[in-house]
């Protein structure tokens, strides 16, 4: 069956599509090939003439080449049996080793070639010595024509281990090096020919110049770095000049940076002459133009932070928060939610140690609040910083729970998922739209414990009370939250600050009022805001401490930054270090305040005199102008009612003229004025 293949038969090769001569190869050939004679009996075929040009290549090498192999190549003395030339040539084998004295004759010889003829049909190398170059060479010459065809059959065996171009240069390993790499091998071999000694104290000597190098290199840096570290206050000039044209942001930002070095530093770096205060004030200027801050906004922020930490700060509210989401273990696990989020594309991990439900979504083939888990109630896209108030709160089964600021309803399904939709849940807000999403998501997420309630906060202890355990998420400015709402940056001066500060001391006396200090399992209230302002935290939770009979507690958070006990002039209880602070710089979470508050008594404490006028002006002070209108209203109206009291005491009594008063009409409903009224009296007097 089909043809039997003649192992016996070897069918010729020619050259290859790559290996045919090019155009003037002769002519570059006769460069490098010795002239013709015409005494020559015999002619050499293309092999030899490529060997020939190869071996005048070599020659051509200059001494200290040639001392260097010899250097090399140990020097036999007196070879065996007439063997040493043989020896000393390379091997056709593969790997171009060289035969050792004596090995030659056991070895071998080529396929095709006798014991004589195998010496002269070895490639050879440059390396050879120039006597071997010529011996070989007059060996070519006798064999002529017969030599080519047992170089043919070398080069078809395969045993040829160099490749020739055209034009008789060698493509071997020494003829592809760089310039730079031959010098080094030189220096390299000839390290090998020094001794020990020798060796060592040249690489001392070596090591010790680019040690000298290097640190000339370094002063002349640090020479540089010092001239550019200068900062220089810009003149007014300046100023006004960048005011009036558009701001260049790249130049803005490089001197924020110079500016906060110098401020970091600023006994040293400072100008001669400059106060710190001037350095402030172009500081918040440029971050005001970077950032696109308030300059009230901005002020608080630097008496909030360190200058270095503001900084990022501002950064971190430039890049959005990772988007989170709370497994609702009602309806599943975790670890089966994030299975079937992981088969519809979703990359995601788990939030942290410190959650057990969280899972943080880094990128989503599919919208994340439309998969077919988030219409079946699996899981809630709710923030990390959301879940730690409810983790403060620790809810437990079979209890009374008040969410006073429900809306969207994300942590009062989780208080019904941590009590596993036992006990009460009144759920309260004061805004009824916002009430909507949360009977949506309650019936969403399967919560059947909670009762929803549209009631003003601060009235709630006089509709309902003797709660076990009250969150309070006070509405507040929002300075935590700069990142989803930029507006922030702008819109809110003081009196925004003090207006939310005004209404948070109401909801949390009121909070407190509506929890049971004799509860057996609870009596603790949790307040939280979004918002970083020591008015909104520190200073409501202080003015709670001194109003009602309770104190702090730790809130079990194991991770969050230690409230405030003492900011600028106020001094606050020293039990504010149990407090959190978060902050999105530092913990990758939205800016949040939590306080956990124990109740040991129902009684209202009674405040004396002192405390009673200090709280009071703290109060006026606190409260805005727009709270204080009513006040103003209500003194004016009594002391238009003590005048008019007086006034009718003063006149006599007298029927006639009281029937024509009540009888006639008043001045003011005619349009007369009171001028005229008088004149017309003096009249009939005269009359």
């Amino acid at each position: 069956m089909g043809r039997k293949l003649d192992v016996l038969r070897k069918e010729k090769r020619g050259p290859g599509r790559k290996a045919r001569k090019q155009k003037g190869a002769e002519v570059e050939l006769a460069k490098f090939l010795p002239p013709a004679t015409d005494n020559s009996g015999n002619k050499l075929s293309s092999h030899a003439r490529k060997r020939a040009a190869k071996r005048r290549m070599g020659s051509g090498k200059t001494q200290a080449r040639k001392s260097l192999l010899q250097l090399k190549k140990p020097k036999d003395v007196g070879g065996m049996d007439g063997t040493s030339a043989a020896a000393e040539q390379p091997s056709p084998q593969k790997g171009g080793k060289r035969r050792r004295p004596g090995e030659g004759a056991s070895r071998h010889p080529p396929l095709g070639c006798s014991d004589s003829r195998s010496l002269s049909l070895t490639p050879a190398k440059r390396s050879q010595p120039a006597g071997d170059n010529e011996e070989h060479l007059e060996s070519s010459e006798s064999e002529g024509d017969g030599d080519v065809d047992a170089w043919e059959s070398m080069e078809d065996d395969g045993t040829n281990e160099e490749m020739m171009d055209d034009y008789g240069a060698s493509s071997s390993e020494e003829e592809e090096l760089l310039p730079i790499e031959q010098a080094a091998r030189k220096q390299k071999s000839g390290r090998e020919g020094l001794s020990e000694d020798d060796s060592e104290e040249e690489e001392e000597r070596v090591s010790s110049q680019s040690k000298g190098q290097e640190e000339e290199e370094d002063a002349d840096l640090q020479l540089n770095m010092e001239i550019d570290e200068q900062f220089v206050l810009p003149s007014g000039e300046e100023i006004e000049r960048e005011t009036a044209e558009p701001p260049d942001l790249h130049l803005v930002h490089q001197r924020i940076k110079d500016n906060v070095e110098v401020l970091q530093d600023f006994r040293v770096k400072r100008e001669a002459g400059r106060a710190r205060q001037e350095y402030l004030a172009l500081l918040r200027q440029d971050l005001a133009a970077y950032y696109s801050y308030s300059d009230f906004l901005l002020k608080k922020l630097m008496e909030l932070f360190p200058l270095s930490e503001l900084v990022n700060f501002l950064e971190s509210n430039e890049v959005p928060r990772p988007m989170t989401l709370r497994t609702n273990t009602l309806k599943t696990r975790r670890r089966d939610l994030a299975q079937a989020l992981i088969n519809r594309g979703v990359n995601l991990d788990p939030l942290g140690k410190w959650s057990k439900t969280g899972l943080v979504v880094y990128d989503s083939s599919v919208p994340i609040g439309a998969t077919p888990e988030y219409l079946a109630g699996h899981y809630m896209l709710q923030g990390a910083s959301s879940l730690l108030p409810v983790m403060a709160l620790a809810p437990q089964e079979n209890e009374r729970i008040l969410d006073m600021c429900c809306a969207p309803g994300g942590k009062t399904s989780y208080i019904a998922q941590l009590m596993k939709n036992t006990g009460v849940i009144l759920a309260n807000d004061s805004s009824a739209e916002r009430l909507r999403s949360v009977v949506g998501n309650l019936h969403r997420l399967g919560v059947t414990n909670a009762v929803l309630s549209h009631c003003d906060g601060r009235q709630f202890p006089k509709v309902l009370g003797g709660f076990d355990r009250v969150l309070l998420d006070a509405p507040c400015s929002g300075t935590g939250v700069i990142s989803k709402d930029p507006a922030v940056k702008t819109n809110k001066d003081e009196k925004d600050v003090l207006r939310c500060a005004h209404l948070q001391k109401e909801l949390i006396l009121s909070a407190i009022d509506s929890v049971n200090a004799a509860s057996e399992t609870g009596g603790y209230i949790v307040y939280c805001t979004c918002s970083i302002m020591v008015e909104e935290n520190e200073w409501v939770v202080d003015y709670a401490l001194k109003k009602r009979n309770v104190r702090l507690v730790p809130t079990g958070l194991d991770f969050g930054k230690e409230g405030f006990t003492r900011f600028k002039d106020r001094r606050f209880h020293p039990s504010l270090k149990s407090t959190r602070r978060f902050y999105p710089h530092t913990h990758n979470m939205d800016g949040f305040f939590i306080a956990k508050l124990k109740k040991f008594s129902n009684a209202i404490p009674k405040m004396q005199k002192d405390e009673e006028s200090t709280v009071e002006a703290a109060s006026l002070v606190s409260t805005p102008e727009v709270v204080a209108e009513p006040q103003l209203k209500r003194k004016k109206l009594e002391r238009l009612k003590v005048t008019t009291g007086q006034k009718k005491q003063q006149q006599p009594p007298s029927k006639g003229g009281s029937v024509q008063r009540h009888k006639r009409p008043s001045p003011r409903r005619l349009g007369a004025r009171p001028p005229a009224r008088k004149q017309h009296r003096v009249h009939r007097t005269g009359q």
